[in-house]
């Protein structure tokens, strides 16, 4: 775990500060069933949140290590419990008070001590309580993701669809600062003097108290939404499916997301879209593939044939000769592209039906066939054998 670390863990799983462990083990269960990887795959917001909640769950499920991030409000491996109480100082850059600083372990050598470690966790916690300050601006909500089951000719050509999506509003007690109404009380995290004691190896210092920013008072969390600032409703509404979508497609559904923080705007919902595939056309981007059988004759002798698309019944003309697996392109016959006003293209393959021949007549014309028509279609393996 970096130490350092300023996020609110709390506020992350969204639970009370006083929350009991099995309070904080549902919070993380119910968490994890919605951002785990596997049910959200190639969503990076559904990884990064995984992440967040799984590294909330360790500290806050771990005793002793909550009981370390409430005391100092984050937690690092190499922080005592107990400690010296917080020194101030009108000396140091804000929110860090230099006055605590104990350089007696320190080393010239980085090789033979903790030194280069030390220096690098102290800007790291200059850095956190940069992010302290941060936290306090409005901040947009996470993207969601949705996965939609589609029926062939829905994503060909675009439907409407009704949807419920379970979302965090913003809560309406506290309108989102996640905290009561009332007079603020002395903040429980630093006993009231702004300051919370931090500790990079043999370095102990101050800093601004991150739950109250510095003022040693903080209002009690709202107890509607537990101090999160929102709370989990489903949301149902219509959503507009564009013609031409596949398996795989992101539809963007503005501010559906989840809603923002300290009056952040509301992240976006992407849907995305399944679709069944088709017993006649087999799509492959946005071009459309078929298959058509033709008889002997018509192979040979050239005919034109009537094939489905998506737009009816087209005539298609067959060239003479023509032989079973051969390729045929209807320019502008496949699937509408999300990309613009253009459409891809209908590849229709032949295959050649031979007959099953029973009189003697019809053998007789075959052979005659054969005499006037002479064909060698295995000559290429005969080369390859004869070494040619």
């Amino acid at each position: 775990m970096p130490v350092g670390t300023q996020k609110d863990y709390y506020v992350t799983l969204g639970v009370d500060r006083k929350a009991k462990p099995e309070q904080i083990r549902k919070a993380y269960r119910r968490l994890a069933r919605k951002y785990h990887p596997d049910l959200n795959p190639g969503s990076k917001t559904a990884e990064e949140k995984f992440k967040e909640i799984s590294e909330a769950y360790e500290i806050l499920s771990d005793e002793k290590k909550r009981q370390v991030y409430d005391q100092y409000g984050f937690y690092a491996d190499n922080i005592p419990q107990g400690g010296p109480p917080p020194r101030s100082s009108p000396a140091g850059p804000p929110g860090v008070d230099f006055s605590g600083f104990d350089f007696s372990d320190f080393q010239p050598d980085e090789r033979q001590s903790g030194f280069g470690s030390s220096l690098r966790d102290l800007f790291s916690f200059f850095r956190g309580s940069e992010r302290v300050r941060e936290e306090e601006s409005p901040e947009r909500g996470a993207d969601l993701e949705h996965q939609m089951h589609l029926g062939f000719w829905d994503a060909i050509r675009g439907t409407q669809v009704h949807l419920t999506v379970a979302r965090n509003e913003t809560c309406t007690t506290c309108k989102g600062t996640g905290k009561a109404s009332g007079p603020e009380v002395v903040c429980p995290a630093c006993g009231g003097n702004g300051k919370a004691t931090r500790q990079a190896g043999a370095m102990r210092f101050s800093v601004t108290c991150p739950q109250c920013g510095g003022s040693g008072r903080a209002r009690k969390p709202c107890a509607t939404c537990g101090g999160a600032g929102v709370i989990r409703k489903p949301e149902t509404f219509d959503v507009r499916i564009p013609a031409g979508v596949d398996t795989g497609s992101r539809v963007r559904v503005p501010g559906k997301g989840n809603a923002g923080l300290d009056g952040g705007p509301p992240g976006d919902l992407y849907i995305v879209t399944e679709v069944e595939p088709h017993p006649f056309f087999e799509r492959k981007g946005d071009n459309l593939h078929t298959k058509v059988p033709i008889s002997v004759t018509e192979a040979a002798l050239g005919t034109k044939v009537e094939v489905p698309t998506i737009d009816g019944p087209s005539t298609i003309r067959i060239p003479p000769g023509t032989q079973s697996g051969q390729r045929l392109r209807l320019r502008g016959k496949g699937a509408p592209s999300l990309r613009g006003d253009v459409r891809g293209d209908q590849f229709v393959e032949v295959q050649v039906v031979v007959p099953k021949v029973a009189d003697e007549r019809s053998k007789e014309i075959l052979r005659e066939l054969a005499r006037l028509n002479p064909q060698h279609p295995r000559q290429d393996l005969k080369d390859y054998y004869s070494g040619k």
